[in-house]
């Protein structure tokens, strides 16, 4: 029930004609995620719940808030961009967990199952980011947002060993692109974050199945699972944005779009500053490689091998497929 007011309130937000019905779909959204996070008997995942509930009920009330001003026609410089709609974009940058607004996201992560990671990384970032898509107009404040969560999740994952909470980091660099691409078209906005929700439900998979949640849980877990080692190798490449991989595919399309729209200094800082990312991922992915132990492994058996392994095909090779297609058509 919880699930499906959840996604019913996300398509509220979307298909609002105004700014308070947007801000109710945001609310039953949240009331929709609390129960969900908390299903578990666990003290983290309550802990993470009351986290993720103050600080998103906190940028609701300045999201209100600055809607209240602006439909009073409520200005507080004349001629240059107001600062209500700066205020109004940092509501919903709070929501989606762009840095410098990130504060909540790792620690909300880490407290989390490997389900609500995913709901969390996935579709509560869809309504935040499509009301952003309808209000972009101080571009400057975008460029410094993606600037600070390119160099925030670059930085800050390079320490990490919990692996909800490289996924968190890794998710805030992938907002910084997802908002790149608002500046061209919302068509490589969309096979952006379809193409990250792909990988990240393939990451996720193998981490339930293994029931992992650290780095060194993963060594240990994947050492006599050869293909698994593999799959996870070329999804996590992918999610970095190596070529071969569909990961690089949406990447392509906004280096392209951002070149052709004369963005070629944000086009640098954003390829050069990814490569901090695409470091921690090679990293897990050689100590994987290189570190080679046999323990006792404890997994789930119950969880069907065919889709894991159906998604992981799709994935890899989708790119190729992708290339092959439009050489034809």
């Amino acid at each position: 029930m919880f699930l499906f007011s959840l996604i019913i309130s996300s398509l509220i937000s979307i298909s609002s004609y105004s700014w308070i019905g947007m801000w109710m779909g945001l609310e039953i959204n949240l009331l929709s995620i609390i129960p969900l996070m908390n299903n578990s008997n666990n003290s983290m995942a309550s802990e993470a719940s009351l986290k993720y509930f103050i600080t998103q009920a906190l940028a609701s009330t300045i999201f209100l808030f600055s809607i209240i001003l602006i439909s009073s026609n409520f200005v507080i410089f004349k001629n240059i961009i107001n600062p209500l709609m700066i205020i109004f974009n940092s509501a919903l940058l709070t929501k989606m967990g762009a840095a410098p607004f990130h504060f909540w996201f790792p620690e909300v992560m880490e407290g989390l199952s490997w389900i609500n990671c995913l709901l969390l990384l996935t579709w509560q970032k869809i309504a935040p980011m499509i009301l952003l898509l309808h209000n972009l107009n101080s571009l400057m404040f975008l460029f410094s947002v993606i600037m600070f969560s390119m160099l925030i999740s670059g930085i800050m994952g390079l320490n990490q060993t919990s692996l909800r909470k490289i996924m968190a980091y890794s998710s805030i660099n992938h907002i910084a692109w997802m908002l790149s691409s608002m500046f061209t078209q919302e068509i490589i906005w969309i096979i952006y974050f379809f193409i990250y929700t792909m990988i990240s439900i393939n990451i996720i998979l193998i981490f339930m199945k293994f029931n992992i949640f650290y780095i060194k849980q993963l060594f240990i877990s994947m050492n006599n699972n050869l293909m698994f080692k593999f799959f996870f190798m070329f999804n996590f490449l992918s999610l970095g944005g190596l070529p071969p991989f569909i990961g690089f595919f949406p990447k392509w399309l906004i280096i392209q779009n951002l070149i052709n729209n004369h963005m070629f200094f944000m086009t640098f800082l954003m390829i050069m500053l990814t490569l901090m990312t695409l470091f921690y991922y090679i990293r897990l992915i050689f100590s994987m490689l290189i570190i080679n132990m046999n323990e006792i492994k404890i997994f789930n058996k119950n969880t069907n091998k065919f889709w894991i392994l159906m998604s992981n095909f799709m994935s890899i090779l989708s790119l190729t497929f992708c290339t092959i297609l439009f050489n034809y058509f």
